[in-house]
């Protein structure tokens, strides 16, 4: 093995393999290794231009000598190595003679290494496993290699952030991860450690993540070569910050945007949206939003209104737009073989190949997706849809089936325009997003928001509203998405929002459903964005209707907030009107989001890093830097158990009651009531005016 430094660069040579560490950012190093006699050049995530910055490399002889080596046998073993030290700011790493890797902070404290297991005896973790970091496998056949990367595990650490996974903890140490998207589980391997360092892992392709015990280890089943980013501060907001800088800001959030959105399966015609926009207005209710939702087109694929149903868009964009409401147009990538456009995106290779047999997604026709890895396919896409949606005003899309949501998972058999899905799958929400961000930039917006299924690192700096997929109407769904937009928030994107009640299986007529409903249309007035949805069953037993084959979506059951009884329209109806109180604070969220990366909701410990108890409440969390948020997540409760964070007083929204931070306390939480505690005498009119 032997070292070179290339400028700001350190190589490591090691047989056919070359590592290389560069700085990258404030306090940051990326890591790439190849056994190629050049560089994969992809940037994947990492495509912001860092400032430049000169690291301090040194470079130092040590002995290597076995110590079982004594006398004369040490005199004809004595050997000498080399081993070195690259700093950036904040971040050092240490590289032994045998190659493997250390990350320490500017205290001296190790963050992270690498695991390693061989049979040097100066190695203090010698063994005779011979398990090595850092393995890039050839796959037999091909130019490809499997990879596997393995760090130290260590007991005191806790793991936040990798994206949107639909299970019951914040803290995903123990955790396996797949690193692979499906509806309501986007993966964006980014995660921020209570030890004072942010990971990313950047590589989109198909693998696992395992915060194991006794080791931390990612995988890689298809790729050419491993690359990772490293970055350390002070606080959790330091980490953030750098990590952002590294990858993209999100935007400015449009106006529209931090106030109520409307939605429920589908609106079906016209008229039944505008009858919903126009009692909205004629109630006096806020309404910033509402969508135009899927099969509102005539084929998948053909990105136009189907006029029997949506006779004049353009009035229809107009009178809403009067009205002071935004239209949202869904748009699907799937493309009917029936489709308008299906030919000649063929005949120009824009849609997803297979290696085998031909999969077919075949909910509502038979269709294939679009290939958004393609740069061609996505100017296409977008001036379909400029054509037929934005030439009639509208400036804001859903982006539905983002992972996308293939039929069968062969992540084998696809393959798109950047390579086989297995080296390259998660990228698609990143090249859909693009897509129409910049399509609309072209255009000459300068607001730009899309709502997007699913995200990977870096879909923030095109504008993403990601939110939590088809959940279950639950008290443990309800439970799972508070977890999952904190997650998501870690991972880097902060424009999240999921369907309020869940999206399958929630009866409007149910008692039980209704008090769901409450519970979790309060906690949505206190997310970054505040989106009603749902499918609200039973929704299929409407009328049915078949064109061209293809059966017609009906309606859906009533998703309004006058929808569920007069009792509780009262409750909903009050959260409309604490959130247009708060659209200064809001605004300010999202502008701290635009400018230091900073998550609009927080768990607990990024404000408070010293409170270690703050670490290890995974129901709470912190709304900005003032509110804290504690969501009621279970059937007929009426009081809420809440740890208030030392080092700060808390005051009760709804009592008024002020509390000592550093203890638990317990809370009226009435149906109609989220505990709301604000922080350091703070005064925003959210019980009373």
């Amino acid at each position: 093995m032997r070292f070179e430094q290339s400028g700001n660069r350190l190589i490591i040579h090691d047989g056919v393999t070359q590592l290389w560490i560069d700085p990258w950012g404030s306090d940051s190093v990326r890591i790439r290794m190849t056994a190629e006699p050049e560089m994969d050049c992809h940037d994947w995530a990492l495509t912001e231009e860092m400032p430049a910055v000169t690291p301090v490399i040194t470079f130092e002889e040590i002995d290597t000598t076995d110590p079982w080596y004594k006398g004369e046998a040490w005199a004809n073993h004595h050997q000498k190595g080399v081993q070195a030290q690259f700093i950036n700011g904040k971040l050092t790493v240490k590289i032994s003679y045998e190659g493997w890797l250390s990350f320490y902070n500017d205290k001296g404290e190790k963050l992270t290494e690498e695991y390693w297991r061989n049979r040097n005896r100066i190695n203090r973790y010698s063994t005779s496993l011979r398990i090595p970091a850092r393995e890039l496998k050839a796959i037999p056949g091909t130019s490809d290699y499997s990879l596997s990367a393995r760090f130290e595990a260590f007991d005191d650490e806790m793991i936040f952030g990798m994206g949107q996974y639909q299970d019951k903890h914040l803290n995903k140490k123990g955790a396996t991860l797949e690193l692979a998207h499906r509806n309501s589980q986007a993966s964006v391997p980014f995660y921020v450690s209570s030890r004072g360092y942010g990971f990313l892992w950047n590589n989109p392709a198909i693998g696992t993540a395992t915060f194991a015990t006794n080791r931390t280890e990612w995988t890689a089943r298809s790729t050419r070569k491993l690359d990772y980013y490293i970055t350390c501060g002070d606080t959790p907001a330091d980490i953030e910050r750098n990590y952002s800088a590294a990858t993209g800001r999100t935007p400015m959030m449009p106006e529209y945007g931090m106030g109520y959105w409307q939605c429920k399966l589908r609106y079906r015609t016209q008229d039944e949206l505008m009858t919903v926009a126009r009692e909205h207005k004629r109630r006096g209710l806020p309404l910033d939003v509402i969508v135009v939702d899927f099969f509102h087109w005539t084929r998948q694929g053909d990105f136009k209104f189907e006029p029997l149903d949506w006779p004049d868009p353009d009035a229809m964009v107009k009178e809403l737009k009067e009205m002071g409401v935004e239209t949202v147009v869904s748009v699907w990538p799937t493309i009917d073989s029936r489709s308008e456009n299906y030919g000649e995106m063929a005949d120009r290779g824009y849609l997803v190949r297979t290696d085998r047999a031909k999969d077919t997604m075949t909910w509502m026709g038979e269709t294939v997706y679009f290939d958004a890895t393609h740069p061609g396919a996505q100017k296409f896409v977008w001036d379909k849809c400029r054509q037929n949606y934005y030439t009639k005003g509208i400036r804001c899309f859903w982006l539905d089936e983002a992972e996308p949501e293939y039929d069968c998972y062969e992540f084998d058999n696809y393959r798109y325009h950047a390579g086989p899905a297995l080296q390259c799958s998660n990228i698609y929400p990143v090249g859909y997003a693009k897509g129409f961000y910049e399509g609309l930039k072209a255009e000459g917006e300068k607001e730009v928001l899309s709502l997007v299924r699913c995200a990977w690192a870096g879909s923030q700096k095109y504008a993403v509203l990601t939110w939590s997929g088809d959940i279950h109407s639950s008290f443990r769904a309800m439970r799972e998405q508070l977890q999952a937009g904190l997650s998501m928030q870690m991972a880097g994107i902060p424009w999240w929002t999921s369907d309020i009640g869940g999206f399958m299986g929630g009866d409007i007529s149910d008692p039980a459903f209704r008090e769901l409903l409450v519970r979790w249309f309060a906690w949505g007035c206190f997310n970054p964005v505040f989106r009603m949805h749902g499918e609200r069953s039973p929704w299929y037993e409407r009328e049915q209707e078949y064109r061209n084959g293809v059966r017609q979506i009906t309606s859906g059951q009533d998703n309004e907030v006058w929808a569920f009884g007069d009792d509780i329209y009262p409750m909903l109806t009050r959260y409309l009107f604490i959130r247009e109180r708060l659209r200064p604070y809001v605004r300010q969220l999202m502008q701290d989001a635009h400018q230091t990366g900073a998550p609009v909701m927080r768990p607990l410990f990024y404000e408070f890093p010293q409170d270690t108890q703050a670490w290890q409440v995974e129901d709470c969390y912190m709304f900005g830097p003032d509110l804290l948020i504690a969501p009621v997540m279970e059937a007929g409760a009426t009081t809420r158990s809440i740890y208030l964070p030392a080092g700060a007083t808390w005051k009760d929204a709804y009592t008024g009651e002020v509390y000592a931070g550093g203890q638990k306390v317990t809370v009226p939480a009435p149906i109609d009531i989220i505990p709301v505690m604000l922080r350091d005498g703070k005064d925003y009119p959210i019980y009373h005016e």
